[in-house]
């Protein structure tokens, strides 16, 4: 099936990996070849996944034993699978990769084997508190920095220097100041710092869905998700952008790792962009900008729906259900461009032979899709997160038994659990750091300090407080998987938005769509930068390129603030039909506005009423939508009159 449409430049395994390495620090392994310390791996990895499933039924442990638990077993695989830089052994792990790790299991018995007297002395550490506590911070720190790389690294150790610093710094972020003491054991001895809620979501709802997502890619899903956009789109103009458009959208929305999506959905989608004539930046730019925004498309969205849930009260399904709308209209602006691009270009689909059929695809692979049935129905029948994740997994086993192809095998089976546990490594030890910043932050009230300064500088205007709420989101989620930039950016810029009175959950939304944004957004848009590693074009144009055909999702939260009807709050039926509606009308014309191009070439006029069409028609409202529909049929009048005219000169050319 999809073998027909290999190309040349299509990416080897080997590559693929040596790419996602490039752009993500996470997925720098070792490639252990003394069998034993390979078996050891495969034991421990094999091992935590099965704990957290078995959990998953069973119920957890006590919640700081279970997130000890969590944290120290990861911390071991970080040792032994990171190399602590770059000239360190890339084939073993040395001496005191495996000292680090002993340490590490030593940070876990110390709360299993004194967990009573950890309780009861509450707010009065002992001296082998004290030192357990600066051990595992240190761990932490050199295990985020093998693996998340120096950014959150640097974030971590530097906040953790304003909670000893405070009374000297200027009054505008001082405060009293915390002994060395106080400070490493607020972050191990409670569940506000390194076992606060950002590893408490990594060793619950994450880790079981990046599990999920391990099985499904060993069975063939992905592959199931390529040849349905082939089928679907892959004949239309600029097919193969469309391609990678839906497929990505998809696979994003459950695995929640835009680089790695990029990499490996690309390495099929980009060679055949260049193909059909996309230039390279453009190619690489659509991939990275449809697997950004996965993380906000329901129903999984990247596993970050069900922190949000948990973080606000709400229910996981009023959540998916709100961010439908926009999540689809983010990625009705990427086709929009993708497809008026290809129009403005002559750009041409594949032919028909070259494709997929797409009943053919679904005898082959249709069946892998009952275990994405079976977590959304249980999700929307009120089940937990993780008792949904745990049966899909369930679910996706014996649904791949249905066919040879996508059978597991014991083999395979191991294999699935000890990338799943690879998988995860990177997100907790993301979280692991996100604890000690939120930690410092609760612990020193820098998140009020931070909500203080955002409406200073907003003037009391709330498209001001906005703009700096988005610009600081942006900062706090660069290069950060979606997951913990939700956590860094709800506690750090969401507050301002709560705080100037808008709805929580609309303020978590704005500030998450902006801080997964951080991916496309030069100097640090590591998602477009894969795309342009795998393109060969310009990172940094890639990046600008990915972040106008991301339009949509710069364009929506501001109108979703302003109008939560959007978000399908305090509206009807009726209501959400035609806010749809003219959503879609209003992304389209934003579309052609960017692109220069609806039926014929648009001058610049033209260009800036069709952008004012799309906001307009974008903002619920009687009065926007007229004036938003008004624009845009003197913009069809006058690009038709236009086609007609050069249609009209193309025939006299001819006749003479």
């Amino acid at each position: 099936m999809s073998e027909v449409v290999k190309t040349t430049e299509e990416l080897s395994e080997e590559q693929k990996q040596k790419l996602i390495e490039k752009y993500d620090a996470e997925s720098r392994f070792r490639n252990l070849n003394i069998r034993w310390m390979a078996w050891l791996v495969t034991c421990i990895a094999v091992g935590l996944a099965l704990f957290h499933l078995i959990t998953s039924f069973t119920g957890p442990l006590v919640t700081l034993k279970h997130r000890a638990l969590h944290t120290g077993v990861i911390l071991i695989l970080v040792f032994l699978l990171y190399p602590s830089h770059k000239k360190a052994p890339q084939e073993r792990a040395s001496v005191v990769d495996f000292l680090l790790a002993i340490l590490s299991v030593t940070t876990i018995a110390y709360i299993f084997i004194d967990y009573m007297g950890i309780v009861n002395r509450a707010g009065l550490p002992n001296q082998g508190d004290f030192l357990f506590s600066i051990l595992i911070v240190i761990l932490v720190l050199e295990g985020g920095r093998r693996v998340v790389g120096n950014g959150l690294t640097i974030l971590s150790a530097l906040f953790l220097l304003y909670a000893y610093f405070g009374p000297y710094l200027p009054r505008i972020i001082a405060h009293r100041g915390y002994s060395i003491e106080d400070i490493t054991t607020y972050m191990y001895l409670t569940t506000e710092g390194i076992f606060g809620t950002a590893i408490g979501v990594s060793a619950t709802y994450i880790f079981l869905f990046v599990l999920f997502g391990a099985f499904l890619n060993r069975t063939g899903l992905g592959q199931l998700f390529n040849d349905s956009a082939m089928a679907i789109s892959g004949h239309t103009a600029g097919g193969p952008a469309k391609v990678a458009v839906i497929s990505s959208g998809f696979l994003g929305s459950i695995n929640g790792s835009a680089i790695a999506n990029v990499v490996t959905t690309g390495s099929f989608t980009i060679p055949l962009m260049k193909r059909t004539g996309y230039s390279k930046d453009f190619s690489g730019a659509v991939e990275a900008a449809a697997s950004v925004g996965g993380q906000v498309l329901p129903p999984v969205m990247g596993a970050t729906a069900f922190i949000m849930a948990e973080t606000l009260g709400m229910k996981y399904s009023d959540i998916a259900i709100a961010a439908i709308i926009p999540g689809l209209l983010y990625y009705m602006g990427v086709i929009t461009v993708v497809h008026l691009r290809a129009k403005k270009r002559g750009l041409r689909g594949l032919s028909r032979n070259e494709l997929p059929n797409m009943i053919e695809v679904l005898k082959e692979r249709g069946h892998l899709l009952i275990p994405l049935v079976v977590l959304i129905y249980l999700l929307f029948s009120g089940r937990t997160p993780i008792f949904a994740a745990a049966w899909a997994i369930i679910a996706t086993v014996v649904v791949a038994m249905l066919r040879k192809t996508t059978r597991l095998n014991v083999k395979k089976l191991i294999q699935s659990l000890e990338d799943g546990t690879r998988s995860a490594i990177g997100v907790a030890m993301a979280c692991a750091m996100v604890g000690i910043i939120v930690g410092v932050a609760s612990l020193t009230g820098f998140g009020l300090k931070m909500t203080t300064a955002i409406l200073v500088l907003g003037q009391d205007t709330l498209i001001l407080t906005l703009f700096f709420t988005m610009i600081a989101s942006i900062i706090l989620g660069m290069g950060l998987p979606s997951i913990p930039t939700y956590i860094i950016t709800a506690s750090m810029a969401a507050p301002a938005l709560v705080q100037f009175g808008i709805e929580p959950f609309v303020s978590h939304m704005f500030v998450f769509y902006f801080g997964i944004l951080a991916n496309l957004t030069p100097p640090v848009a590591l998602a477009a930068f894969a795309g342009a590693g795998i393109s060969g074009g310009n990172p940094t144009r890639t990046g600008f390129i990915s972040l106008k055909l991301a339009a949509a999702g710069i364009l929506v939260p501001y109108i979703f603030v302003y109008s939560p009807e959007l978000l399908m709050q305090g509206t009807n039926v009726v209501g959400i039909i035609w806010i749809t509606i003219t959503a879609v009308i209003g992304i389209i014309a934003l579309g052609a506005g960017l692109e220069g191009y609806l039926f014929s070439a648009m001058p610049w006029l033209l260009r800036i009423l069709s952008v004012a069409s799309a906001v307009t028609l974008v903002i619920p409202g009687f009065w926007t939508d007229a004036i938003g529909l008004g624009l845009l049929v003197i913009i069809v009048v006058f690009q038709l009159l236009t086609k007609r005219k050069s249609s009209s000169v193309e025939v006299e050319k001819l006749a003479n």
